[in-house]
């Protein structure tokens, strides 16, 4: 198997977010031959402005160079008033010219039940920019509500199975990509 490498995209800044916490226990979590990295830079993104496009920060060159060199995206983003956040609408405004998404897959977590509205806003939009939303991967992980300074708080038998349908299911289509993309060749 070639090896696949993960891209993680939090929607949250904040320090004690679950959905970074999350994805940096997914990164603990991820089977041989799969590589999961966070991206911590999303913050220090400007605010999306057309006119820069054609000679974009270094923060923004960074942030493609990221998604074009990965092989899929893992995004964990909280709710705020139904929908998600700036962080990730500026995020992702940044890759609709460039072009950065298309026929990327992509796995979105919900780390709240309560937050299905953001879930399915966003999946809307990243088909939109012609991302392809893995479904199977694209879980409820419930870890809202639990303690993050526990070491287990990621440990129950729900979760962890969660965690590794994740993994599995965003690998078999990155897979069957490459190999009718390799069969084309």
């Amino acid at each position: 198997m070639k090896p696949i490498n993960l891209l993680g995209l939090s929607g949250s800044l904040r320090e004690q977010s679950i959905n970074s916490r999350l994805l940096r226990e997914l990164t603990y979590r991820s089977p041989a031959g799969v590589t999961l990295n966070v991206y911590d830079s999303l913050g220090a993104l400007p605010l999306f402005n057309p006119d820069l496009e054609s000679r974009p920060p270094s923060t923004v060159l960074a942030y493609w160079s990221a998604l074009k060199s990965c092989d899929g995206v893992i995004i964990a983003s909280p709710e705020y008033a139904h929908g998600y956040t700036g962080t990730i609408k500026n995020a992702l405004d940044w890759c609709v010219g460039e072009g950065a998404f298309v026929e990327k897959k992509v796995a979105v977590l919900n780390a709240a039940p309560r937050s299905s509205i953001a879930v399915d806003s966003l999946k809307e939009v990243l088909r939109t920019i012609d991302a392809f939303v893995v479904e199977n991967a694209s879980l409820e992980i419930p870890v809202l509500g639990r303690d993050l300074s526990d070491p287990d708080a990621f440990s129950s038998p729900c979760i962890e199975s969660l965690m590794g349908n994740v993994f599995q299911e965003l690998v078999v289509e990155i897979q069957a990509c490459s190999a009718s993309s390799g069969a084309k060749e």
